[in-house]
């Protein structure tokens, strides 16, 4: 049997939480075992949880997406954190995967992209 996947999802607009979240519980490999609404919570989150992935917003209230990712990955240097986003600018994007992000979605792509992604990843 293949081994759940453990998602913390971070983004401070519930609405797309409460999606991504109804689009992964389609799938029982998948388990969502925590949500935060901005960059410290996911920080802290990822630190108590040690999820398997962090799904996380650049655009975060408190600490951004971006700098919530580089504390997240000096804490946890083997976390998999895949960015979502409403902006899509190149040089946003590059820093996100230099950062050491393993994909970057669009927000306007989440229902397209994000089941592969996730499978992509692992």
């Amino acid at each position: 049997m293949l081994a759940w996947i453990r998602i913390l999802i971070v983004d401070d607009f519930q609405p797309l939480r409460r999606e991504v979240i109804s689009m992964l519980e389609r799938n029982p490999r998948y388990q969502v075992i925590g949500e935060a609404a901005d960059g410290l919570d996911a920080v802290h989150k990822s630190v108590e949880l040690e999820p398997d992935l962090i799904l996380l917003d650049i655009g975060l209230p408190k600490l951004n997406g971006i700098e919530a990712a580089r504390q997240i990955l000096r804490a946890r240097p083997g976390s998999k954190i895949v960015f979502l986003s409403e902006h899509s600018c190149r040089e946003l994007v590059e820093e996100a995967l230099n950062l050491g992000a393993e994909a970057y979605i669009r927000k306007f792509d989440v229902a397209s992209e994000l089941i592969p992604a996730i499978e992509a990843v692992f």
